[in-house]
């Protein structure tokens, strides 16, 4: 398939001078749903693909093919441009080239690959981060990786939760020095400490979570945030919805009288049932 416009919006978002809110999806449908909404980007996180593909939490559990393949699903079902957030890179820097080649195969616009030792190691319960040298290789490696230079990389750190704001500059200014074209920082809480990174970086920022203080779509576009990642929120929406129907069923509810069950057209709509219809009487003859 043909990634090139997907990357090219991917990078006109990364390059523009507003912050947009990306859509969390986790599935085809769900894709489909946000792209005909009017999301610019579509998001696609390891905790949300861990929940989809195995049911399980966020604890590394999944694997790349796994990861990959999912993405890969979701990139054929549409045209939105998807990020993707790579975690570790399952492994070693060797591991993080790897992961690289099989995400831009499946067709993503961006990703992120994160400095935090992943799996949770033996004997520790709370995260721990890389020495910045490991995750320099790390982001040397996602660079080499890349075939298609449209593909946006992004450094991504959660030392501002871990190691303080001191460190969390340090980080984002050494995966900067590498080449990486955006930098992604996890657990910024205030105003004052968008403002140090942003002071101390030159790259477009990507934020994950939302405080009080961090919602200004202008204010975050001010401090080069250009995307600002609400949570994934959709997914838990969409469990408490299959977890309430089913319930009502089971609880003797008539099927016509469910709430909440989408409509024969909406169905329609997002299985793209005019396209199959029109390959139908093409292909199969009246």
């Amino acid at each position: 398939m043909h990634w090139t416009d997907r990357r090219q919006r991917f990078r006109a978002v990364l390059n523009g001078n507003i912050c947009v809110h990306p859509g969390s999806v986790f599935d085809p449908i769900s894709a489909r749903i946000a792209e005909d909404l009017g999301f610019e980007l579509g998001m696609f996180a390891g905790s949300t693909a861990s929940l989809t593909v195995l049911g399980a939490p966020d604890l590394i559990v999944l694997t790349l093919s796994e990861f990959a393949q999912q993405a890969y699903r979701i990139n054929r079902a549409g045209n939105l441009p998807l990020m993707v957030d790579a975690d570790h890179g399952y492994g070693n820097a060797l591991n993080v080239k790897r992961t690289v080649e099989e995400l831009e195969t499946a067709g993503i616009g961006g990703m992120s690959i994160e400095d935090t030792e992943l799996p949770t190691p033996f004997g520790t319960t709370k995260p721990r981060l890389t020495s910045i040298a490991e995750g320099v290789g790390k982001m040397k490696a996602a660079l080499a990786g890349r075939q298609d230079p449209l593909l946006a990389i992004a450094g991504r750190t959660s030392a501002i939760q871990i190691s303080g704001l001191d460190d969390a500059i340090a980080r984002g200014k050494a995966y900067e020095a590498v080449g990486v074209d955006a930098l992604f920082f996890v657990g910024v809480k205030t105003r004052a400490e968008l403002d140090a990174l942003s002071a101390a970086t030159g790259l477009p920022i990507i934020l994950g979570g939302a405080t009080p203080e961090l919602t200004d779509k202008d204010y975050l576009a001010s401090r080069r945030v250009r995307i600002a990642l609400q949570g994934h929120q959709p997914f838990a929406a969409g469990v408490k919805a299959v977890y309430e129907t089913l319930k009502a069923l089971r609880e003797g509810t008539p099927p016509a009288k469910l709430q909440g069950v989408a409509d024969a057209e909406l169905m329609k709509r997002v299985t793209r049932d005019a396209d199959y219809t029109k390959w139908t009487k093409d292909f199969l003859g009246e």
